[in-house]
């Protein structure tokens, strides 16, 4: 496991599932945290923004359903890892949980060893995520949500500018060649010239506001971003 705990959120109304359920969390490395009702998973979700929240569909007050249409309008866990804990099997209820936003179901009554699994492959897939993010002094460019944000403010890139950024900051420092940066950013089969890339460079550096690219003369260009 990473050495901090991936953090999740669990459920469900009835107290033996959530202890079974979290002693086997527990045991895998996982820091989790409990709730038996849809106001209270709310509650907690936004006290300690958890990486996977596991929701039972029918619990009282807001059922998982509905707990789910709530946070994922809220642009804190609009990427949140959620699933589902139901005793229903119904085609009508798993389109329901899939449109309002669920990444997996877990039918109940629950296999231990299946659950674990799944949850075990949802957090694979977060770290495989973070991996490809890129922080480096408050900025923070993330190729699968397509976002570019410094210093707590988003921007909007053009798709080659956002490649071009994203090519130099993954090896902050090393200066990149102009050809190798036209055969990575736009191919060996399209045609531009030198000027597309003095172009781009200069549309990213305006619209971040800061100069993280600097220019190599007649060499190419490096990605450095100062505190």
């Amino acid at each position: 496991m990473d050495p901090k705990p991936k953090k999740i959120l669990l459920a469900d109304d009835e107290e033996d599932i959530l202890e079974i359920l979290k002693f086997n969390l527990v045991k895998e490395g996982y820091h989790v945290i409990t709730a038996q009702d849809g106001d209270e998973a709310i509650a907690k979700a936004k006290q300690n923004l958890p990486d996977l929240i596991i929701l039972d569909i029918m619990m009282p007050g807001k059922n998982g359903v509905q707990v789910c249409e709530i946070l994922r309008a809220q642009s804190e866990f609009k990427d949140t890892l959620i699933m589902f804990l139901t005793a229903l099997s119904d085609e009508a209820t798993q389109i329901k949980g899939l449109t309002t936003g669920a990444d997996d179901y877990v039918y109940k009554p629950v296999s231990p060893s299946i659950f674990i699994s799944k949850v075990n492959s949802l957090m694979r897939r977060l770290k495989e995520q973070d991996e490809k993010i890129i922080e480096i002094n408050g900025l923070t460019i993330d190729p699968e949500r397509f976002i570019v944000r410094y210093n707590g403010r988003d921007f909007s890139l053009a798709k080659k500018e956002f490649e071009l950024l994203y090519l130099l900051a993954s090896k902050s420092g090393r200066v990149f060649l102009r050809n190798e940066i036209l055969s990575q950013v736009w191919g060996s089969e399209v045609i531009v010239g030198d000027r597309t890339i003095d172009v781009h460079v200069r549309k990213i550096r305006q619209k971040l506001g800061v100069d993280c690219i600097t220019t190599v003369k007649g060499v190419g260009y490096k990605f450095e971003l100062a505190c």
